[in-house]
């Protein structure tokens, strides 16, 4: 067997990586591709398609919607080019690039880990996942359908901890950068002798043979056979419940026959029966310390709009805020519209020049959110970025136009369950403030309802 370059193993083993952007000298790569232990994939592929035209796949992330490639006059190739926008954030990938992954011996992974969490689950906690280390060993998939603040990441503790006794390569990805930065500091406290890596735009990637991958889903898309067992959290999350490349990336990164496993408070009717035919569903409708989840309370809030664009703050909104301010309460606004957040924040900020406001590509998000938890500032003002994959201690939440649609009954369910989820503070407020009561308010507010009686879906 030619000899090879274990950094180089380490890094490429299940990754699908664009040579241009390999952290080796071309001479190193060149090598291992003479050997054969590095192998050769084209970017963008074509081929023929309906009515002479040309079809297109990008063999990273697998996109073949004609209108997710654009084709132009290449310097490279001297002539046309196709790249895929699907995967562009992490590289251009095109007709002309050249994607390399490892084909050389598989890596070896340690066999001795710590698990250090000291923590006790309850009797619904431990059943969930004794039930998932079962559906684990026996390679099929299994969906826990816990309600929000039920202890989801302590359920995959065990099971992940034999995974990694017996050698296996583990991930747990999601679908939002907010649950990867949730995880991180606890997946590395509860396994402290564990290589582990967070992967996630902006992130620096380790050139180190990491055994447990934390992942947004779309960081798979450089991954291809990689994984024995995939966790995908929050798995109802947009966008991978509307984006097929992301769900496509999941099942590309794990290995023939490994099992991906769904974590989620509000699965879908659809995930739901899924699992139904091909795996097993565990059930827990209590929280972790055994106190109800948070029943939404509605109060309206009638041309909130016109007044907030009129320079003033509607008068319950205000006087809710003030009163979190007196009482030190943490609390997290959920607007529908980035637009009308940024309008109002100068109003919030009159009531307390520290409160602050983050969406989606706000590039102090991050800092911003530990901030919050380091009771630095008093509150933030979030698009729905925030629904889930935050815990804050004491935290009160207030909706602004929860009849909009983008508040449907899943967004409603994880929203409330942000409150509360400490024993030490196992209640808080949870208001809709509306103009005009919908379907999904009502639906939501019965669903809670429901599962704080022990009610559970017939599964």
């Amino acid at each position: 067997m030619e000899p090879f370059d274990p950094s180089i193993q380490d890094f490429l083993a299940g990754r699908l990586w664009l040579r241009a952007h390999t952290p080796f000298s071309p001479k190193m790569i060149d090598a291992h591709i003479e050997a054969g232990h590095i192998k050769i994939v084209p970017g963008v592929v074509a081929s023929k398609g309906k009515v002479s035209r040309k079809r297109y796949f990008c063999n990273r992330c697998e996109n073949d919607q004609p209108y997710r490639f654009t084709t132009f006059e290449c310097v490279k190739c001297e002539g046309a080019c196709t790249y895929c926008r699907n995967c562009l954030k992490m590289g251009r990938v095109s007709s002309c690039s050249e994607l390399i992954t490892w084909t050389g011996p598989a890596p070896n992974y340690p066999t001795a880990h710590t698990m250090a969490w000291e923590g006790m689950l309850t009797p619904l906690q431990q059943r969930a996942s004794d039930e998932l280390t079962k559906s684990t060993e026996a390679g099929r998939p299994h969906l826990v359908h816990a309600v929000c603040g039920a202890g989801k990441t302590e359920i995959l503790f065990e099971p992940i901890h034999r995974l990694l006794l017996l050698g296996k390569r583990v991930c747990i990805a999601a679908p939002r950068v907010d649950v990867i930065l949730e995880l991180e500091p606890r997946l590395r406290a509860a396994f402290p002798d564990t290589m582990i890596e967070a992967l996630y735009g902006g992130a620096e990637t380790a050139y180190k043979p990491s055994q447990l991958v934390l992942a947004t889903t779309h960081q798979l898309y450089r991954f291809r056979q990689a994984f024995d067992t995939i966790f995908v959290d929050e798995a109802d999350a947009f966008p991978y419940t509307a984006d097929e490349t992301l769900r496509k990336a999941v099942q590309k990164a794990a290995k023939k026959n490994a099992p991906i496993h769904a974590v989620t408070a509000t699965p879908s009717d659809a995930l739901i029966a899924l699992t139904k035919r091909n795996g097993a569903i565990s059930t827990i409708n209590r929280r972790y310390h055994g106190y109800p989840l948070p029943v939404p309370r509605y109060a309206s809030l009638w041309r909130y709009e016109k007044q907030l664009q009129k320079g003033k703050l509607p008068q319950k909104l205000e006087a809710w805020t003030k009163e979190r301010l007196q009482q030190k309460q943490p609390f997290l606004i959920f607007f529908h519209h980035i637009a009308l957040m940024n309008t109002a924040l100068p109003y919030f900020q009159q009531l307390d020049n520290r409160i602050q406001a983050v969406h989606a590509a706000h590039p102090d998000r991050k800092q911003f959110v530990q901030a919050l938890r380091k009771e630095e500032v008093p509150g933030l003002l979030t698009t729905t970025i925030l629904e889930r994959g935050i815990t804050i201690p004491n935290v009160q939440v207030a909706v602004i136009g929860a009849e909009q649609r983008i508040f449907n009954k899943g967004a409603l369910i994880q929203i409330g369950g942000r409150v509360g989820r400490s024993s030490q503070f196992p209640t808080g407020d949870f208001v809709l403030f509306h103009h005009g009561i919908t379907y999904a308010m009502d639906e939501a507010k019965r669903e809670i309802h429901r599962l704080n009686k022990g009610g559970v879906r017939d599964e």
